[in-house]
């Protein structure tokens, strides 16, 4: 504990117990609990934490490098209690040890009701319980809650008042059903422990809410409470990290800061300042961030300055944040700092902005002991990837056609459901697009695994039935266009069973939809999985062949009856469109409407003046590419040409390349067009050719050349260095510049 502050005076006994209120997280706390123990030399030190980890205590001692945390999942619910090298949990259990105290979680399992809505079991009440708060920051003059702590403990070298701080805090404010549960339960572990413990003291540590409801409770029972069993569920220690713990990255109990917080602890507020200065620098350097010696010294002086001005003993970390600003930002700022307010970085932020919080986060990331027991999907993992030759690092190509490389790629396409870091699918068969039989993977080593793992076995003990419980849960309560996907992650990881239940799913919401956005992405999906038969099988399954036919005919049915007139092209029905061409082409089998029916449709659509441009266009080019010639000279009498253009495109693309007589009187079209009609025509036109990839842009632009007799390359007509809406908005000033030179007579 290099750098601690002098040890304050431990709380007084009362009825044999001594209790500390803590906040989580607080290296003044922590310092406040070594001392109290040390000092004391209890029989017991009782311990906020889940009462259920009791027997396997000793696994936390095993030498861990901090931060860990101890993971606990059920049917229903998962949530973690963290542990760094400063909580005052952790010091309690490592000096309770070093004095021969009995060490024990005294609080309900992280799996009961009481923590119904709680993931992090040591989320402060100040974030819950704030009326008190809001008016100790207002007295202060303080931002928040963890301006107001450091305030009043962290930054002072003897740290006072703590105890009334919480018994503040908790004032009258009444608990909810599950803090009440929770002290009950917890009371009855102190009862128990003052009894047992005779003349020697029972040092208790809590929620520094908590401790006037326990210390209230000393009257009753005493006998040893019952753990709580579960029917299913298990707890496991798991690697952590200081971006886990980080306020500023969402996490919402205790401390924010944690590598700052890490230096106090080690060091102390001085050096810890000193540390936070010289780390925002160096990031800010590495980014090409301009940072002088001056500026440094500014930032110092500004620190030490505000330090004074609050009546600060040492540093806090506010002042010296609140330093660096003044010092390295000279700028308005487009958002409050986080630590005004507590919360993330918000898009846009200032460069130093983002250095001083990553700066303030640290890096430190926690390594279990070899010896900590694992869950069995973890070493069940671990053994598929060295039997199938996936545990190393490098590219993988897998040709899906081979039934070894087919397993491979399920393994992995299980990992990547379950969102293991380290195995990144660079290509393979996808929704909606033409028949893929291979697929990539990049494999790399990630220090995060081994965490996401243990977490991801409350999902089951193996990887298929893990994958599985992850897609049946995303299944529950997706929306129709996500059903798709769900599907055919399905699919790709060979789990069969769910695939029935949400084909069935899809077919029933194809049905009963109006909404061509979702009906394209289901289309799209399906067909996939479709077009991939000789990988999946899939033809075989009549549920398939019926969202296909059942979604086909309720996207002609939709578009057949949309009106209103001219809007801006829609990508997402323009995607329905072209699923549907696609149904038509790959899945006929499967269609109980035949090529008459739908081509039908679709030239009712295109010749329909009252629907949408854009639908007008998809249907033209739905009904070319099923073999009906269109009528180029009906194109020159087209409105809203952009979003007619963007429907063509998207659905016939390789028909308008075979084209030149239909390109050219494209091209005459927009060369007539004026200025202020074709900058309002931009955004769709370039919607439009965003359906072409590079090369066909280019076979387009030899097209218009070849029209208008012009010989040489395309490249400097298809490889602007500028946005084009760029050129077009310095055409219109232009225009206008020129208009007021006439009128000014400058001309």
């Amino acid at each position: 504990m290099a750098g601690a502050a002098p040890r304050p005076a431990p709380a007084a006994r009362l009825m044999g117990a001594v209790f500390v209120g803590v906040r989580h997280h607080s290296p003044a706390c922590a310092r406040l609990v070594a001392a109290t123990i040390s000092e004391q030399k209890p029989a017991y030190v009782l311990i906020e934490g889940p009462a259920d980890f009791n027997e396997r205590i000793d696994e936390l001692l095993l030498g861990h490098e901090l931060p860990v945390a101890l993971f606990s999942y059920s049917d229903q619910h998962a949530s973690w209690s963290p542990f760094c090298d400063y909580s005052p949990e952790w010091v309690a259990i490592t000096e309770a040890r070093r004095c021969g105290a009995e060490v024990r979680f005294i609080d309900l399992p992280a799996w009961h009701e009481a923590f119904r809505d709680v993931s992090n079991r040591y989320a402060d009440a100040e974030l819950r319980y704030t009326e008190v708060v809001e008016r100790l920051c207002r007295e202060f003059a303080v931002d928040n809650v963890d301006a107001l702590w450091d305030h009043l403990f962290e930054c002072e070298t003897e740290p006072n008042g703590m105890a009334e701080y919480f018994d503040l805090l908790r004032g009258t404010a009444t608990a909810d059903e599950g803090d009440s549960a929770r002290e009950e339960y917890m009371a009855r572990w102190v009862r128990a422990a003052v009894r047992d413990a005779g003349d020697r003291p029972v040092v208790v540590i809590t929620g520094g809410f908590h401790t006037a409801a326990l210390k209230a409770k000393l009257d009753g029972g005493t006998e040893w409470p019952e753990v709580p069993e579960r029917e299913r569920g298990a707890s496991y220690l798991v690697p952590y990290s200081h971006a886990r713990l980080d306020a500023f990255t969402g996490y919402q109990s205790g401390m924010p800061s944690p590598g700052y917080y890490q230096q106090v602890w080690e060091a102390g507020s001085q050096r810890a300042a000193d540390w936070l200065v010289e780390s925002v620098a160096t990031r800010l350097r590495r980014r090409q961030q301009p940072v002088s010696t001056a500026d440094l010294i500014a930032a110092r002086t500004q620190a030490g300055a505000l330090a004074r001005l609050r009546g600060h003993e040492n540093l806090a970390r506010t002042d010296v944040l609140d330093g660096l600003t003044s010092a390295l930002i000279s700028e308005d700022l487009t958002q409050p700092p986080p630590w005004t307010r507590r919360g993330t970085l918000q898009p846009g932020a200032h460069p130093a902005l983002i250095e001083m919080i990553g700066a303030l986060r640290g890096g430190k990331v926690g390594r279990l002991h070899p010896d900590t027991p694992a869950p069995p999907l973890v070493n069940a993992v671990q053994e598929l990837l060295r039997t199938h030759g996936l545990d190393q690092e490098g590219k993988v190509a897998l040709d899906l056609t081979d039934a070894e490389a087919l397993e491979r790629s399920r393994i992995l396409n299980r990992l990547r459901v379950l969102r293991i870091p380290g195995f990144e699918r660079t290509s393979g068969p996808s929704e909606g697009a033409a028949p893929q039989l291979d697929e990539q993977w990049t494999l790399r080593p990630a220090e995060e695994r081994l965490a996401a793992l243990i977490e991801a076995a409350e999902n089951g003990a193996t990887l298929e039935e893990a994958a599985g419980a992850v897609l049946e849960r995303r299944s529950r309560d997706a929306q129709l266009e996500d059903l798709a996907t769900i599907l055919f992650d399905a699919v790709l990881c060979g789990i069969s069973a769910l695939s029935g239940k949400v084909q069935q799913t899809l077919n029933e919401g194809v049905q009963a939809t109006g909404d061509l956005a979702a009906l394209g992405s289901v289309l799209s999906g399906v067909l996939g999985l479709w077009r991939h038969d000789r990988l999946f099988g899939t033809r075989k399954d009549p549920l398939l062949g019926s969202v296909i036919d059942v979604g086909t005919a309720r996207v002609l049915w939709l578009v057949e009856g949309l009106h209103g007139g001219p809007a801006p092209a829609d990508p997402h029905r323009l995607k329905a469109m072209a699923a549907t061409r696609d149904a038509v082409l790959h899945a006929r089998s499967a269609l109980s409407l035949d090529v008459a029916d739908v081509t039908g449709v679709a030239t009712r659509v295109s010749n329909d003046v009252e629907a949408p441009p854009d639908l007008r266009g998809a249907a033209l080019g739905l009904a070319w590419t099923l073999g009906s010639q269109p009528d180029v000279r009906k194109v020159r009498n087209i409105e809203a040409l952009g979003d007619w253009l963007a429907g063509l495109f998207a659905v016939a693309r390789e028909e308008v390349l075979a084209s030149p007589d239909l390109v050219g009187v494209l091209d005459e079209l927009v060369s007539a067009m004026t200025e202020d009609e074709f900058l309002v025509a931009l955004p769709a036109l370039r919607l439009a050719f965003s359906y072409f990839p590079p090369r066909e842009r280019e076979t387009i632009a030899a097209t218009v050349l070849a029209h208008r007799g012009v010989e040489g390359s395309t490249k400097g007509v298809t490889r602007l260095t500028v946005d084009p809406m760029v050129v077009a908005e310095a055409m219109a000033i232009e225009k206008r510049v020129d208009v007021l030179l006439v009128k000014g007579g400058l001309a």
